[in-house]
């Protein structure tokens, strides 16, 4: 199972926020290009950064600060936040990135994910952000009305390879994940990223052990729950057990 340490932006700070909400903001006061580079030295091959602003506004605000961190740190960078045209997606994908996370585009713009995806193919991921088993846009503040699983197999059917599933509820709570959501994510024939809670290594042995493709880990390094390294030995044990 791939793992990826998070790094959320919001007005160039590396931040965490508690269940998407901007008033209940974590401010690390780290650098987010040396974070990265840090995650790397640590024996991290993957990293997952959203762009907050980007997510709320629909304006790739950080979109320069994110390209240095991915060119700076040598990472395999998913990105994601306020991408809502060909030209950003393009943009990211130029300056390194490995795939970029449509998430209210995809929602409300089906038209364009289905060009995104004839343009980009498997660079392209979608976020599935659920709350209550709903899907939410717009940096988690607007409910769409559309069902979380049943959107899964619709997005599937269109072609998309990699789902990036947070429970929102869980996200930035330190409280656990949603094991029951991912297990039964895991029967569908895609590529299943979970994020969201992630707060003890043996979760990320039930997700690893689920067949889950990836787990996204933010707020747990970053209070000291258990460090990157302790990750990627847990997940390198498991799989030779």
């Amino acid at each position: 199972m791939k793992l990826f340490p998070a790094i959320d932006l919001l007005n160039g700070k590396l931040v965490r926020l508690v269940r998407g909400d901007f008033d209940q903001v974590t401010d690390y006061g780290l650098d987010p290009v040396e974070t990265a580079v840090d995650f790397r030295r640590q024996g991290a091959e993957f990293l997952h950064v959203v762009d907050l602003d980007g997510a709320r506004d629909g304006e790739a605000a950080n979109h320069r600060l994110i390209e240095q961190m991915v060119k700076r740190s040598g990472l395999r960078v998913q990105v994601g936040g306020g991408i809502r045209n060909m030209e950003r997606i393009a943009a990211y994908l130029d300056a390194g990135a490995m795939r970029v996370i449509l998430g209210s585009a995809a929602v409300n713009d089906p038209s364009f994910l289905r060009e995104a995806l004839d343009a980009f193919g498997e660079q392209v991921a979608v976020g599935v952000d659920m709350m209550q088993g709903e899907v939410m846009t717009h940096g988690w503040e607007v409910g769409s009305g559309v069902e979380g699983l049943r959107f899964c197999k619709e997005l599937m059917e269109m072609g998309v390879k990699t789902l990036i599933v947070t429970d929102i509820e869980k996200d930035g709570e330190l409280k656990g994940t949603n094991l029951s959501l991912y297990e039964n994510l895991s029967k569908l024939p895609v590529d299943v990223v979970a994020s969201g809670g992630i707060t003890q290594l043996e979760e990320l042995e039930a997700l690893q052990q689920m067949g889950l493709y990836g787990a996204i880990v933010g707020k747990a390094f970053y209070a000291g729950r258990f460090t990157l390294k302790d990750a990627l030995q847990v997940l390198e044990n498991r799989r030779e057990d």
